[in-house]
């Protein structure tokens, strides 16, 4: 089951073309469309993110940058516009450091990173749970849990959110290890009881 990021967009533009010209106008920006929202008092907002490899004008970073907020911005109010989207304030940001995961191509993406995952049913008593990311089989997933021992296997329809763990670090900005031998550490709480 796919994320649709039109999902909760209101007005009478919904499933118009103009849903798909933002779409069409992020990714050929280069970027990743993560997620689009309407909200409160007219407020159309899009969340952004660099896709890895690419080159962009606003340099090098990992994380979306003002600069690439603000041109995609631009973008959208002119496409906005044409496509007679009723809209009173656009908003374009970043998904931050603890990233949503809300597409199958996210999870396929972030695989091997740490994430919080919220179950829509409880497992065992609980519906949260922290640990890494690894694909399973059978288009099945598999969230490696902090003991080292067990797993908790569920389908991507089983998810009612999934968020990746921030990574801060105070001494300057690393990428996110690609593997869990790469972090050097394996010391997460293991989740939380809802």
């Amino acid at each position: 089951m796919a994320h649709d990021p039109w999902a909760g967009v209101a007005g009478p533009a919904v499933g118009g073309a103009w849903t798909a010209a933002v779409e069409r106008t992020v990714t050929g920006m280069g970027y990743d469309l993560v997620d689009v929202e309407r909200a409160a008092q007219g407020l159309l907002r899009v969340t952004i993110d660099r896709v890895p490899g690419r080159t962009y004008p606003a340099g090098d970073s990992a994380f979306v940058t003002v600069d690439d907020c603000e041109a995609v911005t631009r973008q959208l109010q002119y496409v906005l516009e044409v496509e007679g989207c009723d809209y009173a304030r656009l908003e374009v940001s970043s998904p931050g450091l603890d990233r949503p995961l809300k597409r199958v191509a996210d999870y396929e993406r972030f695989t091997g990173a740490e994430v919080d995952l919220t179950l829509k049913e409880p497992y065992e008593g609980r519906r949260r749970y922290r640990g890494r990311l690894l694909a399973g089989e059978g288009g099945q997933w598999r969230l490696a849990l902090p003991d080292g021992v067990r797993a908790l296997d569920f389908a991507f329809d089983e998810v009612r959110e999934a968020r990746l763990v921030p990574v801060v670090d105070f001494k300057g900005r690393r990428a996110r290890p690609e593997t869990p031998e790469a972090s050097g550490s394996d010391e997460v709480d293991g989740g939380r009881r809802e």
